[in-house]
């Protein structure tokens, strides 16, 4: 039974993984989306914790405020300018 769930996960789970979406021809480098992110935060930001590709076209990132306040934004991939969130 093992052996199943086990061909069962490589033949249907692995494909999804490996068909993520990346960003789109012509976005910004991730160290580019970064680098706006902290200018736009300013003095504020004390540290970002994550970014990561969202297949749905953007980057989510989180990051903490010097007053200890947590953060999620996402980000445009060709701008680095936030989106609103739906």
């Amino acid at each position: 039974m093992r052996l199943f769930h086990a061909a069962a996960l490589v033949f249907f789970i692995a494909p999804a993984v490996a068909i993520a979406a990346p960003p789109p021809a012509g976005a910004l480098k991730l160290s580019q989306i970064v680098a706006k992110l902290e200018s736009d935060a300013g003095a504020n930001l004390a540290y970002i914790d994550e970014v990561e590709w969202d297949d749905d076209g953007y980057w989510e990132a989180e990051y903490y405020t010097t007053a200890g306040a947590k953060v999620k934004v996402r980000l445009d991939p060709a701008t680095g300018a936030q989106r609103r969130r739906n």
